[in-house]
């Protein structure tokens, strides 16, 4: 597959970062599917993810044109000094940008507003309500073991890597062969 035909795609790390969440993105979609993945971090510098594998000389985000925006979950999006990407995330949407959080990167979505009429997934209900007390797109979630996708948002649980890879690598514009692929790949440890 042509990279070219495939819309790349932007990781956004903060410390504490998931090490599980988005390599079969960035390394399946990139090996096998020529997709074009950079990773940034708000500020720019050196992030630690919760295994303690250190990345240095990460750049700050700087959007561009039609990338698919995907924020990997931390436990740094729990708390008070989480990153404020609220009006980068909004703009990006408005323009037609997907954007994708997974576990508690959700959290940044919810408080953008970008859950709001629109079906999604996190680490559970509770776990929205507990960290954000004004969270008020309840009637919009959905308890589901995978990722959802809607109007150009898609989430999942920490648990969900699989179903969250497959769902960037669609918005990114992988075809439905592909895609196919894809999920035979991830799922073959299941089929035993």
């Amino acid at each position: 597959m042509e990279a070219a035909a495939l819309k790349p795609v932007l990781i956004v790390l903060i410390d504490g970062f998931a090490d599980w969440e988005t390599p079969l993105i960035s390394g399946i979609g990139g090996d096998f599917y020529g997709l074009r993945t950079r990773h940034a971090t708000p500020g720019g510098g050196a992030v630690t993810s919760m295994g303690g594998l250190n990345v240095t000389g990460l750049p700050d985000i700087e959007l561009q044109g039609d990338e698919v925006i995907v924020l990997r979950g931390s436990d740094g999006w729990t708390g008070g000094d989480a990153p404020d990407l609220g009006d980068m995330l909004r703009e990006a949407h408005g323009r037609g940008q997907t954007v994708a959080a997974i576990c508690g990167a959700t959290l940044a979505l919810a408080r953008a507003g970008l859950l709001d009429g629109r079906r999604h997934t996190s680490n559970g209900l509770d776990f929205l309500r507990h960290w954000l007390p004004d969270y008020a797109a309840a009637d919009d979630y959905q308890d589901a073991a995978h990722a959802i996708a809607d109007d150009g948002i898609i989430t999942a649980s920490g648990t969900a890597p699989g179903t969250f890879a497959a769902e960037v690598l669609r918005a990114a514009g992988l075809p439905d062969d592909a895609l196919s692929q894809f999920r035979r790949i991830t799922a073959a440890e299941h089929s035993a």
